[in-house]
């Protein structure tokens, strides 16, 4: 059987016995840090007799913190291991855990967080920060704090009250907090994580059954969500999960408002009578949330089930329904737009980080916003880049080549960020071909990294061209740590948050795509950047720097010249991106992506109705083509009854359809035949 996700690993005898009983790849959810993992491998070399050799290649690529590997060695028949160098790489098997690390997200004040606050920032359109966030670590820190200043007066701390009172102090302190200068928020949601009767969670969950009391019933309201399982072998829906969390939960103290049951299919008025029976509320505060096309549905399904009534009779709101339905108007919009939108652009993540989505789940909504803003559905099509190297293509052909054609098919690429030398040549070698091609490109953080040692290589002709976070002693290291690292640490030295970029005095695409401003600013999670000394090299090359820091000294933005979109940010544009208001670098990639992008800035970078319309994207370049034919046919002043052409043909509505004739024609233009349409 599988090891379940979201295990601790603490016992290395256990975990060598997991992956040796296992004969595929082994998934399993880490939560630890880098010192047990040296401890984790040093028992390992001393047991089980792994060559050193080994290890220090595979600890390398723990740097990033998302993968482990190491080889398993075949046993002799006595038992002993196989070291024969010929024996070691024809019969060793791959073993794989992927420590399965979501997105982290980064808030304005550079606060690193859970991706969660991301989706709260895009579906709320608020700016969040890192008080937003609490955690057992940052209450306890500050309960310690407390008592090492004397604020206990020396008396004994314990969970209850004074861990309990410290939860209940934050959650009050940040309801307060106003958001971007607006008036102070009538509601605060918290959302309590895990699942009840977690050990880890019992603190908050008693700290609310107080809570409730100190703020009073009008002001506190909880829902509870629970999953409705519907078993394939029956196909009805059962409650008893639903049952047994509720009673535990009130157990706990604490009654819910409102259920909400996550359910793979609708669940009938017969089952929340049920689920109302036994949980104490009534049938109309059992809400059903399915599985949906698209997320985009699930405020309007809450909204259709008497949520917006509920909470502001509940909680004493006095909210004017009656603007409800105006204000809603933009979210069905685009509700519906991911329903009727027929026309796919396909945009590739060049990462390696694939194995699990959440790795660049904002990269993928900032791509769907952009996408669904000029009517578009997304494709996005996730690229290991280590499959892109040449080594893959010796040791594994078949995928070399497949991961390739997909790169190959796909409309834009887009290379994210990323830590660790592991897949950084695929990420080059995705940028040269998208540079060379003429594909729409996107870089962000690494990515633009990535372009800058590519074209530093392949135009500039420098050996050597690397950065020093893959090459410490690179000959010409293009790209460098900053100041603020600290090699050896790699805790605290990054630069995050929020900071502004000015744009230099030059056109440039991206400064149009943001409005012509001055500076804009942008949320920033790097450790490395551009080397100042060969940006004049750079430039001289073709490759512009269109933004720097306030300074001047560090690069922020690229753009080449004589190319349709090849813009790389080394800050994070995708934390910024927004459902109804879609970021600039995105939205001018899936422009150029579908051969729109010139008119878009043309236009003083406004959407056109048409171009809104889910019939521009089939019929305008018809209805183009058909109006380059007219001009080409219209310069030429053929007339009706001119004569065949001496080395061509003239069609039955005496049109010239000679060699020389044509190739004044679009090819759109062309009839089944040849002919030139008229």
């Amino acid at each position: 059987m599988a090891p379940k996700k979201s295990t601790i690993v603490l016992n290395v005898e256990q975990f060598i016995h997991d992956i040796e009983e296992r004969p595929a790849i082994w998934n399993r959810n880490f939560h630890c840090n880098k010192a047990f993992l040296e401890q984790m491998w040093d028992e390992l070399s001393g047991t089980h007799k792994l060559p050193k050799i080994v290890l220090k290649a595979k600890w390398k690529g723990l740097r990033d913190n998302f993968r482990v590997e190491y080889k398993r060695i075949p046993r002799a028949d006595n038992g002993d291991f196989l070291l024969d160098p010929a024996t070691f790489e024809s019969k060793w098997l791959h073993y794989y855990a992927l420590l399965f690390l979501s997105e982290v997200f980064v808030l304005d004040d550079g606060a690193e967080v859970d991706l969660d606050l991301g989706n709260y920032e895009r579906f709320l359109d608020i700016t969040l920060h890192r008080d937003n966030n609490i955690t057992t670590g940052k209450i306890y820190s500050l309960v310690i704090e407390k008592e090492r200043r004397g604020d206990y007066l020396g008396k004994t701390v314990q969970v209850v009250p004074h861990i309990t009172d410290a939860i209940q102090e934050w959650v009050e302190r940040v309801a307060q907090t106003l958001d971007q200068g607006l008036s102070k928020p009538q509601v605060c949601i918290i959302e309590l994580g895990g699942t009840i009767g977690d050990i880890e969670g019992m603190p908050f969950v008693e700290a609310f059954r107080q809570f409730q009391f100190r703020v009073k019933r009008e002001n506190f309201c909880l829902a509870h969500v629970s999953l409705v399982p519907l078993p394939k072998a029956t196909g009805e829906p059962k409650t008893k999960p639903t049952q047994s969390s509720v009673r535990e939960l009130r157990g706990c103290g604490l009654s819910p408002d409102l259920i909400v049951c996550r359910s793979e299919k609708p669940i009938g008025l017969e089952v929340k009578q049920k689920i109302s029976n036994f949980c104490h509320v009534e049938p109309d505060q059992v809400i059903c949330i399915h599985d949906l096309s698209s997320i985009y549905h699930v405020p309007l399904i809450m909204e259709q089930n008497g949520v917006i009534e509920f909470l502001n009779e509940r909680l004493q709101l006095n909210i004017d329904l009656s603007k409800r339905s105006k204000n809603m108007q933009s979210w069905r919009n685009l509700a519906r737009l991911t329903e009727t939108v027929r026309n796919e652009v396909s945009i590739a993540i060049v990462g390696k980080y694939t194995k699990f989505a959440d790795s660049y789940a904002s990269v993928v909504k900032a791509v769907e916003h952009a996408a669904l803003a000029v009517n578009r559905k997304p494709n996005v099509v996730l690229i290991d880049s280590c499959l892109l190297e040449q080594e893959t293509q010796h040791r594994e052909p078949s995928k070399y080549h497949k991961e390739w054609q997909k790169l190959c098919d796909c409309a834009g690429i887009l290379v994210p960020g990323g830590f660790g030398w592991r897949g950084i040549e695929g990420k080059i070698r995705a940028c040269q071909w998208a540079r060379e091609k003429g594909k729409p490109f996107l870089g962000i953080c690494l990515g633009l990294q990535a372009a800058v040692i590519e074209f530093a290589s392949n135009v500039l002709k420098l050996e050597d061209a690397n950065s020093t976070e893959i090459k410490l002693d690179a000959a010409n290291p293009v790209v460098i740590d900053m100041p603020e690292h600290n090699n050896g640490k790699l805790g605290g030295t990054m630069r995050l948050g929020k900071r502004t970029t000015i744009f230099a005095d030059k056109t440039s695409k991206i400064r149009q795509l943001y409005g012509n401003p001055n500076f804009v600013e942008e949320r920033h999670r790097h450790r490395f950047e551009v080397n100042p000394k060969y940006v004049q090299q750079l430039e001289k090359h073709g490759m512009i720097f269109v933004g720097t820091d306030e300074e001047r000294n560090r690069m922020e933005i690229i753009e080449l010249k004589n190319h349709p979109y090849f813009v790389a940010t080394q800050y994070h544009p995708e934390y910024m991106s927004r459902p109804l208001k879609p970021s600039p670098p995105f939205l001018g990639l899936i422009l150029a992506s579908v051969g729109k992008l010139e008119s878009y800035i043309e236009r003083g970078c406004n959407l056109t109705p048409r171009q809104m319309s889910d019939a521009s994207s089939e019929e305008d370049e018809t209805v183009q083509s058909m109006t380059n034919g007219f001009k080409a046919l219209k310069t030429q002043k053929i007339d009706n009854q001119s004569k065949p052409a001496i080395n061509g043909l003239v069609n039955g509505n005496g049109i010239d359809v000679s060699e020389a004739a044509l190739d004044n024609v679009s090819d759109d233009a062309r009839g089944a035949c040849g002919g030139a349409m008229r």
